[in-house]
């Protein structure tokens, strides 16, 4: 039987499923979609929400949920929801109570994808994203506060840029103004830190991250902290009068802490086929069993690469990561990162811009140019002519990226030889 005592390390491992007396020990794929049921009386049940149960992969599947199951244990949330994609999770995690004419807060420094999806395609669908920063005074942020904004948006760590989330500062503000905090939780993990236990709402990861950790698989999540009163805000009719859509159903009244999460799965997930794939679960799983080792040698190994690199004056002109003592990040880090570990990617600027970072990258030869970050394999790439290549001169600023701007994602291979090879590719540029 589960013990929701267990600690983080135990929960990768042992959470979400259990294995019954003679059944299978390793998380079974229930490659199924759809369920059989003995009465019609049962199954119409499942469409009324009055009982548990799976009806169509679509909208849940036993594999996924046990999945689904365990980080939300990890993050410490009522209820989560994974989806097809990170993209995805960011997407609902607004449309779930944002609709058209209605705004949102959002950091400045987010992801380029996310910042893309906010700003181009939720404006297309009537939904304004307005951009705030650290930058700015309480005042000025609250004054772009009005009768329609339905959240705040956030990264823990922002990719790439590294900032990290001050949540002393931010969560009082979003509260006061009667505003669910969203974070994205994904270079931190559960592991690192927990933003539902610092005063966020909700929390949304890319799977594809650290959580899978091997480039396996794409795939996101939503978790539900459980913490929002809804009612009290009084700004979310979606969750506190009846869904016409969904026979009439008030999901605060009949879910209570769960309502948002509920929402989410019964309308949105229904409606938009977002859906994981029972395989896709079973992958991330796998992931999920080594993360809490895995991230912890993926930052300190990025710390070790982070001093040397700061060293290295005669090519690099700057060296963000949150883990270093010279960090104007440090002390956020220290506050809100378990033990100061701050993920596996450092952010580099190189003296010679654009050029002498293709240069760099051309030359690595253990290290690998691909799109993607947070894999056990150290990685690198240039934002600012790949996956950020769709923001303006001043968003990549907004940002924290120049054109010479490099993401490294530090792997958990031998630090020797992470560096050797960063050594002998800096050494090719001179």
């Amino acid at each position: 039987m589960e013990d929701r005592t267990w600690k983080k390390a135990t929960l990768c491992v042992q959470g979400g499923y259990q294995a019954h007396n003679g059944g299978p020990r390793v998380l079974p794929i229930y490659q199924s979609t759809t369920y059989r049921y003995d009465s019609s009386e049962e199954l119409a049940k499942l469409f009324d929400l009055e009982s548990d149960g799976h009806m169509y992969t679509r909208i849940s599947n036993p594999t996924v949920a046990a999945v689904e199951d365990k980080i939300a244990k990890l993050e410490g949330g009522v209820g989560a929801m994974m989806t097809s994609s990170g993209q995805a999770a960011s997407l609902i995690s607004v449309l779930n109570i944002a609709s058209q004419g209605d705004n949102f807060l959002m950091m400045g420094n987010l992801y380029g994808g996310t910042t893309n999806l906010f700003l181009v395609t939720m404006r297309r669908m009537g939904i304004e994203a307005r951009v705030i920063s650290e930058d700015m005074s309480d005042e000025e942020i609250l004054s772009r506060i009005d009768g329609r904004t339905r959240l705040m948006f956030g990264e823990t760590i922002a990719n790439p840029s590294l900032d990290i989330f001050d949540f002393d500062r931010f969560v009082p503000l979003s509260h006061k103004a009667g505003l669910p905090l969203v974070i994205d939780n994904t270079f931190a993990t559960p592991i690192l830190c927990n933003p539902i236990a610092l005063g966020a709402d909700i929390v949304v990861h890319s799977t594809t991250k650290y959580m899978d950790g091997h480039a396996m698989v794409v795939g996101g999540v939503i978790v539900d902290g459980g913490t929002f009163d809804w009612e009290k805000s009084g700004r979310y009719p979606e969750l506190t009068e009846p869904d016409e859509s969904y026979h009439g159903v008030v999901y605060t009244r009949q879910f209570g802490r769960a309502a948002y999460i509920t929402k989410a799965r019964t309308q949105l997930m229904r409606d938009l086929g977002s859906t994981p794939q029972p395989m896709a679960a079973f992958l991330l799983n796998i992931g999920l069993e080594t993360l809490d080792l895995r991230i912890r040698k993926h930052s300190g190994n990025a710390l070790k690469v982070a001093e040397y690199l700061n060293g290295r004056t005669d090519l690099i002109s700057s060296v963000s990561y949150p883990g270093l003592p010279s960090s104007p990040e440090h002390a956020k880090t220290m506050k809100y990162l378990e033990g100061g570990l701050s993920s596996g990617v450092v952010s580099f600027s190189m003296k010679g811009g654009r050029e002498s970072a293709m240069r760099f990258m051309d030359s690595l030869k253990m290290a690998a140019i691909v799109i993607h970050v947070a894999d056990a394999r150290t990685c690198v790439l240039n934002p600012a002519s790949t996956t950020h290549r769709q923001l303006s001169d001043e968003m990549l600023r907004e940002a924290g990226i120049d054109p010479g701007f490099v993401r490294l994602s530090v792997g958990i291979e031998d630090i020797d030889d992470i560096i050797a090879d960063i050594k002998e590719a800096l050494d090719r540029c001179l």
